[in-house]
Parts: C-alpha cells; structure tokens; sequence
C-alpha cells in the first residue's frame, strides 16, 4: 500500500515536472521568458507611447516600463522633439517594481551609462577627443564629454593656456574661454563617484621638460613672476611658476638668517619671486624672494668706507680668522693673516670673545655681503692721510690743533692744547716741525706707498729725516743705532760723552 502510493506520487511528480519544464520551453520559444529586468541594468526598448509627462517604453517579456517625474523632464527638449512612438532607445533599470508595481526606467541614464562606457575605453586607448568649455571654477575649467560634463584642472592646462590665464578671480582667468574647443585626453573615470577628470597636457604630449623648456625660453633674468610652493627641502623651496619648478635657496628667502624653509613658507601658498639665474643647459631657475624687498644690510654699510677705523666685538674665533660685530650690527671677517705682523697658528693666541677691539675696514662687497676687517693695519701709514683728514674733522669747533706726525700714532699724541715749550725743550719740540716741511705728515715714504697696506716693518721704510722728527724730547739719549751720527748728536746737545753716541 505505502510503496504503491509511493510509486503513485512519484509518477505525478515527474508528470508535474514534464508539464512544467514544456511549459517554460514553450514561453522562452516565444520569447515570453519570465526573467525580469535588474536595477542597474540597461535595456533596449521600444517607445510605446508618449503622453506629457510621461513616456511608456516595452522592455520584452510583456514588461512595460515608464519613464516620469525628474527622469522625463531631465530629457533635453530637443531630444524629446525627435522621439516617436515605436523608435527603440536605450533605457536605465532605476527599479523593476516600485510601491505602485510600476518598472521606472530613464533613458537619460541610459545614455550617461554609454558615456561612461566610452569614456573608459578612451582612457584605456589613451586616445583624444575635442571638447567645448560650458564652465568653469576656481580650479579649473568644466567640458562637456557628450551627455557627460568633466572637470580639468588648471595645473592640467597646456602651458600656452596657463600662461593666457591671469588675474585673480576665476572670471579674470578663464570667463575669455568660455565656448572655447579644447583637446583633452581622459585621465580618471570614477562612475559611482560621478567624477570625469581631463587633461589637456597629456593630450598635447606636453612633458615636465618640454614644459620647462617653454618656460626658459620666454623667462628672462630680472623678471617678477607669480607662484606656488609645491615642495619644500632642507636647503630650499621649489616654487612653480608657469607651469615649471624653480629653487628659492635658502639664502634667497629673507634677508634675515632662515634655519628651515618651513618657518618662513608653506606648501600650496602663493607668492611673488624674481628670477635670478638661468641655466638653459641643466634646465635650472634660480629664484629669489628676498630680493624683492629692501636690503637692510646696505642700509647698514652706508656710513662704512674702506680704511676707516671701527670699534668692534669679538663674536667667534675660527682657524681661518676671527668674526667681529660692529656697532651698526653687522658681521665682518679678520682674515689671520691681518691680525698680527707676525705668524700666528690661530686667531685665539692674540684675541679672545667679547674683546672690545680697534679694527680698520680693508674691503667691502656689497654683492656677497662680506666685509674684510684689519688688526695689523690699525697702524698703517698707508692711511695716514686718511686717519689724520678724520681726526681733523673729529677737531673741528675746539681748541685742539693737529699738529703734523708720522700717521695715526703720532696725530694722537700731537692733538694736545698748544703750550709754550720750556726752557731746554726748544730745540726738540722744533725738530718736528723742521723735518715735517721736507716730508708731509701722513705721507707714506716712496718704498712704503709701493708696497701698502701689507709692509711689516713700517718704521725701516721711514727716512733718515722724518725718523728725526720722532727722536725723544729733552735729555733723552737716542738708542738706535740706524740714526746718523749728525742727527744724533743735534739731538744731544748737552751730551758730555759724544763716545756712546753711534757711529753713522
């Protein structure tokens, strides 16, 4: 009994099965298949009515979809004149049922999807296209790509379109190309993101090279361009101008000493440069931002000549010289070769930090901002005349006179109050005098003025008639031996023992 039942129900089963899978072959031989339609998808359908605001398109499978609402009017006008009732047209699966049962389809999706689809082929061929320019903001232009629109960015222009567009709000830019075609290549699709990304560059085969090239060739050195900081470096900012890099070093920043580029600048700002230098054969731009302000250190050097004596502070000793802070509160360099006659292995063995310290300015360069500082000429006759103009200067309007000597040294010690000399003294105070009309005080002797400012011994190169002039006063015995006997012994009028007196 069971198994018979058995056997009858598994005989209607396999007549149920039969029944079922002819009924299926018989629908899909009709092409009445009962597969319906994904959300997403796109179909080719045919337009079964038109009626205002609404549009009846069959999908097959007696599945009617409507196309309504924000999807009808977003078709274009001029579109919606050409369609006729039976024209096929490609249409967009919003949903296959809504809560009133209805297939809801757009054909203007339908379109964009192809769009997409041809504007990925395109970035993977890499191939162009000519577009229109329908906007644009801030960043850049928008283009239309057929039922598409997409964005270039302004850093993505060619560099002849970069260069057009200037000022500084986006209508000053880029309002002249509106309706403008442009050649691009597509470079980013992102459909679900909706994001349609150009290029101009690429299309044109424009490379960082050929652009910086571009960018030489018209840039001349002395120009004042508008840039970016793109990057930033340890020795540096590259700011890009025109579409090429160009290196602020960090010595071009500011005038005022700059540890780190990142302290005065920021990536992304925007700023004026000068261009400086030029390499057309390494493709280098020198950049300047410093030099588009005043120069405070010129400012500082104004009432600085070269062999004027200064007062100055020690600030660092080095192997190759000594640092000094003059009052103005510029730096300047003692070579070690200009701060004693004699050989020293280093500047530490005569000067020390912080020393207060009597210097002669022997060079100036306004161009590298380096001053050259002199211990060992502070003395020099080579700039007696000068020291001796100074002093005279210094005097005027008191009742110091300045009585003529042999350089700084002795100008210091003549400018005295006139007195009348003593009984005993008239001889040696006239010597001076005497010897000072055949040899001008401050005057170098020949030999010196050949070889000055670097002579060691400047007393060997003085004439036996000015050294006269420095013999001491009154009752003094003279103790050189290279004067000659007949000034000697003038000098020494009340000698007694004329046998100690040198020999000429």
């Amino acid at each position: 009994m069971d198994q018979h039942d058995t056997n009858q129900s598994s005989g209607e089963d396999q007549g149920s099965e039969k029944e079922y899978t002819n009924m299926a072959s018989l629908l899909n031989g009709e092409g009445l298949g009962l597969e319906l339609p994904e959300a997403g998808e796109i179909k080719t359908g045919t337009i079964a009515s038109i009626s205002p605001g609404q549009i009846m398109v069959s999908i097959g499978a007696k599945s009617e979809g409507i196309i309504s609402g924000q999807e009808f009017e977003l078709i274009p006008p001029d579109v919606f004149a050409s369609l006729e009732v039976g024209q096929q047209i490609p249409v967009y699966v919003i949903t296959p049922e809504d809560h009133h049962g209805n297939l809801l389809l757009s054909y203007v999706r339908a379109l964009e999807a192809e769009t997409w689809k041809k504007a990925e082929q395109l970035m993977e061929e890499k191939g162009a296209f000519t577009g229109k320019i329908i906007g644009y903001n801030r960043g850049g232009l928008i283009v239309s790509f057929d039922d598409l629109s997409g964005f270039v960015p302004a850093s993505l222009l060619s560099y002849s379109r970069r260069v057009d567009a200037t000022g500084d709000t986006a209508e000053n830019r880029f309002g002249e190309m509106m309706g403008d075609d442009i050649t691009l290549q597509v470079i980013e699709v992102d459909q679900e993101r909706r994001r349609l990304i150009f290029s101009e560059k690429a299309a044109v085969h424009e490379t960082r090279d050929s652009v910086r090239d571009q960018v030489i060739e018209k840039l001349e050195v002395g120009d004042v361009c508008s840039g970016r900081v793109t990057s930033l470096a340890d020795f540096g900012a590259f700011v890009n101008i025109n579409g090429a890099d160009g290196l602020v070093h960090l010595s071009e920043i500011s005038w005022d000493k700059v540890r780190h580029p990142g302290d005065e600048l920021k990536v992304g700002q925007e700023l004026e440069v000068k261009v400086i230098s030029i390499d057309e054969e390494k493709k280098h731009i020198g950049l300047s931002i410093r030099r588009l302000k005043d120069d405070p250190w010129q400012e500082s050097i104004k009432a600085l000549r070269v062999g004027q004596l200064v007062e100055a502070k020690i600030t660092r000793l080095t192997k190759f010289g000594a640092f000094a802070m003059l009052e103005s509160g510029i730096e300047g360099l003692i070579h070690i070769s200009e701060i004693s006659d004699e050989h020293i292995g280093h500047p530490k063995e005569l000067l020390h930090e912080n020393d207060t310290v009597t210097l002669r300015v022997i060079k100036i360069e306004t161009d590298s901002h380096r001053i050259g500082l002199s211990l060992r000429r502070v003395e020099s006759l080579a700039f007696a005349d000068m020291d001796m103009k100074v002093l005279e200067k210094e005097l005027e309007g008191t009742d110091i006179k300045v009585v003529a000597g042999d350089g700084p040294a002795a100008a210091d010690n003549e400018a005295q109050p006139a007195e009348e000399p003593a009984s005993g003294e008239e001889e040696s105070t006239q010597a001076p005098e005497a010897v000072s009309e055949e040899a001008p005080a401050g005057e170098p002797a020949p030999d010196e003025a050949e070889s000055a400012p670097a002579a060691d011994d400047e007393s060997e190169d003085i004439p036996a008639e000015e050294a006269a002039g420095q013999l001491p006063d009154e009752g003094t015995q003279a103790e050189t031996g290279d004067a000659p006997a007949e000034t000697a012994d003038s000098a020494a009028g009340e000698q007694n023992d004329t046998d100690e007196n040198p020999q000429a």
